[in-house]
């Protein structure tokens, strides 16, 4: 006969630290632009846990932070982030860089690299010669510049297709040398969210996009499925 103690036991066992859930974040960096982009659904499983729940923050008026993972993680993340942030404008009376914060996340995340955040942030903005920047990392810390990236239930889908239409991979007779325009960057965010809603469940219900560049941060939201 199996007693309360040994099934409280075995419920313990069981029991995980992290939840996945879902969405995807994605950012383009232009040559005085940047696009970052989210989906708002939070789920668990199957289920919905609710329809709208950012995963964009702001960090400055020139630089956003986007998670996807376990939002509870990401949340304290970017409160940490954003904390840490308005102390370096207390103590230097200036506005942290995009890259100060990049460097300054990678810390933050190594720090707790034995019981990590269970996030894949991306950090976009303008850097201190007013370029689009993305910074991409994993759980413990690494980072990277990037032209563009995606996190999330969907990145399977949407980064090869930025490969290919940003990246310009796989293509023959193409002018490498062209860069994006603003507007087609904003664009290619929405189809790619459009796509991939197609596919993967975890991602929809609605699309945050902001484009930062030298006037500041707008923002822009549309309708994903709700199936």
């Amino acid at each position: 006969m199996v007693t309360q103690i040994q099934n409280a036991a075995k419920s313990h066992a069981r029991w995980e630290p992290y939840v996945d859930n879902g969405g995807t974040s994605l950012a383009i960096a232009g040559p005085d632009f940047c696009i970052i982009a989210s989906d708002t659904r939070q789920s668990e499983g199957y289920s919905i846990n609710t329809r709208y729940d950012s995963k964009i923050h702001k960090i400055t008026d020139k630089v956003l932070f986007a998670t996807s993972g376990y939002s509870a993680d990401g949340k304290k993340l970017a409160e940490v982030i954003k904390t840490e942030s308005e102390r370096y404008f207390d103590k230097n009376d200036k506005v942290i860089g995009a890259s100060s914060i990049a460097q300054m996340i990678s810390i933050i995340m190594y720090q707790k690299r034995f019981f990590p955040y269970y996030v894949f942030p991306i950090l976009a903005g303008l850097d201190s010669e007013g370029k689009g920047c993305v910074f991409s990392y994993d759980p413990v810390g690494n980072m990277e510049r990037v032209g563009f990236q995606v996190y999330g239930s969907a990145s399977a889908l949407i980064q090869p297709f930025l490969d290919n239409q940003v990246g310009l991979k796989h293509q023959q007779n193409v002018d490498k040398s062209r860069t994006m325009t603003k507007q087609e960057a904003f664009d290619l965010a929405i189809d790619s969210f459009t796509s991939a809603t197609e596919r993967d469940i975890y991602t929809g219900d609605y699309l945050e996009i902001y484009t930062i560049d030298s006037s500041g941060i707008h923002k822009e939201v549309r309708n994903l499925k709700f199936d």
